[in-house]
């Protein structure tokens, strides 16, 4: 089974990005392949407005990952009660419709806050079901983030640790059981 794991958020030293690596090792020991996508490696070109028409060569990486994945996971921060502008900028970029099109997606999303990112969470949840994203119906919410996770990635939540155990799980069960749906 291949992951990706996308970072939702170009911000340096991100919470996102430690927690997405973490699960990187999650995956990777329930024996699946993993890629992880980090926004703050995409190129600069991508944020000119003919990255729409043509795609910068150098967003090609990011492009492929997705699209040889049989599941994505997406790690979303909460930016003024909406996921990050460059998540939107990525989204945009990929091939359409075959990048999401009866692909497995689950989400995860972190903030500072107490409803651990609920609002892009779901933001996200029309924007893949609008692509025709197959959402895994486990998703995650860490609220509190800068209590819940050490500066290793290490979650100091129990709840949290059970719920990303239990996501992690699933979401490669869901993944196998939707094997030949893009076929």
């Amino acid at each position: 089974m291949r992951i990706c794991i996308i970072s939702g958020t170009n911000r340096a030293g991100s919470n996102t990005l430690k927690l997405a690596r973490r699960l990187v090792a999650d995956y990777e020991a329930q024996g699946a392949q993993v890629d992880l996508l980090d926004l703050q490696a995409l190129p600069p070109e991508c944020l000119s407005p003919t990255a729409y028409s043509e795609k910068p060569p150098g967003f090609a990486p990011f492009a492929d990952a997705v699209l040889a994945a049989d599941g994505l996971l997406l790690v979303t921060p909460e930016y003024n009660g909406g996921f990050p502008g460059v998540l939107k900028l990525f989204i945009d970029l990929l091939p359409f419709p075959q990048s999401f099109e009866n692909r497995a997606v689950a989400l995860i999303g972190v903030s500072s806050g107490r409803w651990g990112a609920l609002r892009p969470v779901e933001q996200l949840v029309q924007v893949f079901g609008y692509r025709n994203g197959l959402v895994f119906n486990q998703r995650v919410f860490v609220p509190g983030v800068h209590a819940v996770l050490g500066a290793d990635g290490r979650v100091n939540d129990p709840g949290v640790e059970t719920l990303l155990a239990q996501q992690t799980a699933g979401f490669l069960a869901y993944c196998a059981a939707l094997s030949g749906v893009r076929a």
